[in-house]
């Protein structure tokens, strides 16, 4: 019969533990292996230092580039070096016309090519799109081969189905949206299907070869709509008007077969085109009208913010810009090695001081605080190491920063933990009942405090650019490896050990000695409690510090009860005394 107590569950929760620790371990081994991973953590572009290229923009036919053009250029740049922004890639400006791109390391050849082409933004026809959010199809729930569609005809437009042939369908079905993401190729054909993901919602889309290039967008505003009477709404559209004549009438012959198909059918995904930038769908509307005019108004859940994203993709999005790499040299670490010492010795420092105190706080219970902050310490080196393989994250300064504000942080929830255990034992409990009470007063509190920590990281990497992204983002992550550890380390230890003759019967360095921490049992016998005087004087005999204690955490309601009584015995006292000669004198009158 299994065991299922507390004991056995915090011994399979530690092997759990040991588990994913292992794991994570022979991840590393195998890509230091394969040669793609180290057992050193990548560093950014301020430690390692890296590469730094210099843009010259390239303008099709006799234009002149703009300020606003060149600062929508550093944003798709940065998108595309760095679009995680874990690397810390630096993107920037210089003298109003060149574009200074620093990346850590060394950029391969496709890195090169997708920093110099031209922003890509076309619209294609969708042929099919899933309902939502859509990952990779299961091997054995994909279509069978048999099964697989067969084009019977030429596609007579870029709507037509039978663009979707058995290769399509095989992508298509491998192809994932939602995390883990498949790798796509970032420039596809224009003449031929893409199958390409929506990043925000998750959906998938088969879509046909492109029917209008992004050249030929004119420009693109956006603005709260006007009503039927000519009423401002609150209703937020962007704006497009295409060139004329090719724009205008390419768009108009799109849009009538698309509304076609909406009429018959508002539900079909070949009611809509998608605006695709660089391979990404970030809007695929339905075609409301026939846009005859080349001026077209799109609509959605559209807030000012978003509206104005849109329109500013579909105004800058595709530009008729290129560049051409005028040097590219390798740079130095703009902060260097010595900086990273300095970072880790203050590290150090701190770690000790932690150290330092617990022993002090906690003597042999101190033990288990710096052996949860060591496996903190080592899942996070792992996870680094991981995501520096698989998303190319860099360590940076701020990293560091992040690493070492988090000890602190990491030490607080073992210190929440130890002080409700103590506050149990303090209560007259046995060490058994404080931890399983104590973990369950902790808990609360513990993951209130990471809840707050981990959104506070969020919401810092998502606003913030640069280095302050690497605090953040080693800030959440050392907040996830601290609730791992006390989760799995820390409380099934401690279950363990308040089973131990040590800890359970209280050795005076345990740091869990009742008597130290002013606690004496109430219970004294024959269904009878002590009161709050007698626990008081119980536990001056047995120890002075003890009586301290126990007298410090005397509530006032209690010290009131003592006082009172104190009264009454004196006063008992005094009528006895007082009582005897008279019983004295009644004796000699009866003689």
């Amino acid at each position: 019969m299994a065991r299922t107590g507390p004991t056995s569950t915090a011994r399979r929760t530690l092997l759990w533990l040991a588990a994913i620790i292992i794991a994570c371990t022979l991840a590393v081994a195998g890509g230091v292996l394969a040669g793609a991973a180290t057992w050193a953590p990548k560093l950014g572009l301020d430690l390692e230092g890296g590469t730094q290229m210099i843009l010259a923009p390239k303008v099709e036919g006799a234009g002149s580039i703009t300020a606003e053009q060149l600062d929508q250029a550093v944003s798709i740049i940065r998108q595309r070096v760095d679009g995680s922004g874990v690397s810390e890639a630096q993107i920037s400006t210089e003298g109003g016309r060149n574009v200074v791109v620093s990346m850590p390391g060394k950029p391969t050849d496709e890195e090169r090519n997708l920093i110099k082409a031209s922003a890509n933004m076309n619209f294609r026809p969708v042929i099919a799109a899933t309902q939502g959010p859509s990952g990779a199809v299961a091997e054995a729930d994909r279509t069978p081969a048999d099964k697989l569609p067969v084009p019977t005809a030429a596609p007579l437009n870029a709507s037509d189905p039978n663009w979707v042939d058995a290769a399509v369908m095989k992508s298509f079905e491998a192809t994932s949206c939602i995390p883990p993401l498949t790798e796509r190729p970032t420039t596809s054909d224009p003449t031929k299907p893409l199958i390409s993901c929506e990043p925000d919602s998750g959906v998938k889309y088969i879509l046909g070869p492109v029917e209008i290039p992004g050249k030929w967008i004119k420009t693109a505003s956006y603005g709260l709509m006007s009503g039927a009477q000519g009423a401002t709404t609150n209703v937020w559209s962007v704006q497009l008007t295409l060139t004329k004549p090719e724009g205008a009438d390419a768009f108009k012959e799109v849009t009538q077969r698309l509304h076609t198909k909406y009429l018959a059918n508002e539900n079909d995904p070949q009611a809509r085109f998608a605006i695709v930038l660089d391979d990404s769908v970030i809007s695929a509307p339905a075609s409301l009208a026939a846009i005859t005019d080349g001026q077209s108004s799109i609509t959605g859940n559209f807030t000012e913010a978003s509206a104005k994203a849109l329109a500013d993709q579909l105004k800058f999005g595709s530009l008729p810009l290129s560049f051409e790499i005028q040097s590219e040299i390798q740079i130095s670490a703009t902060l260097g090695l010595q900086q990273l010492e300095m970072g880790v010795m203050a590290g150090l420092i701190g770690l000790g001081l932690v150290v330092i105190y617990s022993l002090f706080q906690y003597r042999a219970l101190g033990f288990v605080t710096i052996l949860s902050l060591i496996i903190a310490g080592l899942l996070t080196y792992l996870a680094i190491i991981l995501l520096g393989w698989a998303e190319n994250y860099r360590l940076s300064l701020a990293g560091v920063a992040g690493i070492i504000v988090s000890i602190g942080q990491t030490a607080d929830s073992f210190i929440v933990y130890f002080e409700r255990v103590r506050d149990e034992l303090r209560d007259g409990r046995g060490l058994i009942a404080a931890v399983e009470n104590g973990w369950g007063r902790a808990k609360r509190t513990i993951l209130a405090s990471k809840a707050v920590n981990i959104l506070a990281s969020l919401v810092l990497y998502f606003v913030s650019v640069g280095s302050v992204k690497g605090f953040a983002f080693t800030l959440g992550l050392t907040a996830v490896a601290d609730l791992i550890v006390v989760f799995m380390f820390t409380h099934p230890t401690l279950q363990l050990l308040a089973r131990t003759k040590f800890f359970g019967e209280g050795h005076a360095f345990s740091g869990l000695d009742p008597v130290q921490l002013g606690a004496v049992p109430l219970y004294r016998g024959a269904g009878r409690f002590r009161t709050p005087e007698e626990t008081l004087e119980v536990a001056k005999g047995k120890n002075a510090r003890a009586a301290g204690e126990a007298e410090r955490r005397q509530t006032i309601a209690e010290r009131r009860l003592a006082a009172k009584e104190h009264q009454m015995v004196g006063s008992g006292n005094r009528n006895a005394d007082a009582a005897k000669p008279a019983a004295s004198d009644d004796s000699k009158e009866s003689k």
